[in-house]
C-alpha cells in the first residue's frame, strides 16, 4: 500500500520532535557498562505507538532515533548502532495493544524474552541460571500484563481506568525497548566487538543492578502517560492519529 502524503509528513514530524528531544534530555549512564547511556526521550516512541499505530509508529521511532544517532551532538559512536531498533520495538508493542493486535504483541515480546535464555551469558543455564533471571523478571511480569490489559481496557469508559491503561501499555513498551537491548548486548560481536567485554564481565553487567533498570522504564512509562492521555484527548477523531479501532472503543 502506498503511504499518504499525510502519512510521510507525522512521520516526518515526529520523528523530527524525537531529534529535538534528544537535544535537551537527560543521559542516564548504564551501570557497568562504560559509554552506553539510557535515553531518556526513547519514551516518545511509546507515545508514536498509540498514535501512529504499530508500523508507523515503529518506522517513526526508528527514523528518529537513528537521526538523533548520527547528527550533532551525537558522533554516531558504534556503540549505539546495535541499540536504534530498541525505540522502534516499543512503537510496535504499544500499537500492537493498543490497536487490537495484542497477540502479536505477546508472541513477540515472549521470543525476545525466550532469546536471551540461549545467548552466552546464560548458558550453561544450569550453572547461570541467576543471569536470567536478573534480567528477565521484569520483562516476564511486562508480557504478563498484556492480558489484564487487553481485560482491563474493557472497563476504560471511566477516565481513571483509562489513564491506568495507557501506563501500563506504555510500561510494557519500554520493557520491550530494555528486552532488545539485553538480547543484543549478550550477543559476542556487541559485547565483544564493540565494548570490548569478556563474557564475565557481561554477565556482571547484567546481575549488578537488576532493579534499578525497572525503575527507570517505570519512571518512563509515566511521563509518557502524562503526556499522552491529554495528546490522544485532544487530537481523538482527527487525520493526526490513527484511524483503526483501537483497545478502546467497543
Amino acid at each position: 500500500m502506498k503511504p499518504s502524503s499525510r502519512s510521510i509528513a507525522l512521520v516526518a514530524v515526529f520523528a523530527a520532535l524525537y531529534y529535538v528531544l534528544s537535544l535537551v534530555s537527560p543521559k542516564i549512564p548504564s551501570i557497568g557498562v562504560s559509554g552506553l547511556n539510557i535515553q531518556l526521550e526513547a519514551l516518545m516512541a511509546s507515545i508514536f505507538g498509540f498514535l501512529l499505530g504499530p508500523y508507523l509508529g515503529a518506522l517513526t521511532a526508528f527514523l528518529g532515533a537513528s537521526v538523533a544517532w548520527v547528527l550533532p551532538p551525537a558522533t554516531m559512536n558504534p556503540a549505539g548502532a546495535p541499540f536504534l531498533l530498541s525505540p522502534p520495538l516499543n512503537a510496535l508493542i504499544v500499537g500492537f495493544i493498543f490497536y487490537r493486535k495484542w497477540k502479536w504483541a505477546f508472541a513477540s515480546l515472549s521470543l525476545l524474552i525466550v532469546a536471551f535464555v540461549f545467548l552466552p551469558p546464560s548458558q550453561p543455564f544450569t550453572s547461570y541460571y541467576y543471569v536470567p533471571v536478573a534480567v528477565l523478571w521484569d520483562k516476564v511480569i511486562a508480557v504478563l500484563l498484556i492480558i489484564p490489559t487487553v481485560i482491563l481496557s474493557r472497563k476504560a469508559s471511566k477516565p481513571m481506568n483509562a489513564t491506568i491503561l495507557f501506563f501500563m501499555i506504555s510500561f510494557i513498551g519500554n520493557q520491550a525497548d530494555n528486552m532488545w537491548g539485553a538480547d543484543i548486548f549478550a550477543v559476542p560481536t556487541v559485547y565483544g566487538g564493540i565494548f570490548g567485554l569478556p563474557l564475565d564481565g557481561v554477565r556482571v553487567a547484567f546481575i549488578v543492578s537488576p532493579f534499578i533498570y525497572p525503575a527507570i522504564r517505570f519512571v518512563q512509562a509515566i511521563f509518557a502517560t502524562v503526556i499522552v492521555v491529554p495528546v490522544m484527548l485532544t487530537l481523538r477523531n482527527t487525520a493526526w492519529i490513527m484511524r483503526e479501532k483501537s483497545i478502546l472503543e467497543q
